[in-house]
């Protein structure tokens, strides 16, 4: 996210709809709510060590708590690859995935998390889904 000038890094759920995404992408990502964790850092304060920071998620069903994503955000691009200065100013950006470990499956609730292990901290967030009744 940009924002006063500067970069900001959190993160979120670029939550889809599995069905609708088999004949169209864009559509699916419409549909659902992209929950994002309230807390954001100053890309400036983890750009010398990128690459160790790391993502993770759960999935819950039935009380079980099963990993669900795990790996380095050195996977992914970083933020001034993706974007450089070309993000303005109120614009959040999802910056990509990590494959699902198990393959993608539905769950009840997704939490994740964004680690810096060199400052020894994390950004945490969750959210319950709720599948809408199918109408006609």
């Amino acid at each position: 996210m940009r924002t006063g000038g500067a970069l900001w890094i959190g993160t979120g759920s670029d939550h889809t709809d599995r069905k609708v995404e088999t004949y169209n992408i864009t559509v699916s990502k419409q549909m659902c709510d992209k929950p994002v964790a309230a807390e954001l850092w100053p890309f400036a304060e983890v750009q010398d060590h990128w690459d160790q920071l790391m993502l993770r998620s759960w999935a819950i069903s039935k009380n079980k708590k099963e990993l669900y994503q795990e790996g380095a955000i050195s996977a992914l691009l970083a933020p001034l690859e993706l974007a450089g200065d070309r993000l303005s100013d109120g614009v959040v950006m999802f910056g990509g995935t990590l494959p699902a470990i198990g393959g993608i499956r539905p769950a009840e609730r997704f939490e994740f998390e964004l680690e810096d292990p060199v400052r020894r901290r994390s950004i945490r967030h969750g959210y319950d889904v709720h599948a809408l009744p199918m109408a006609g």
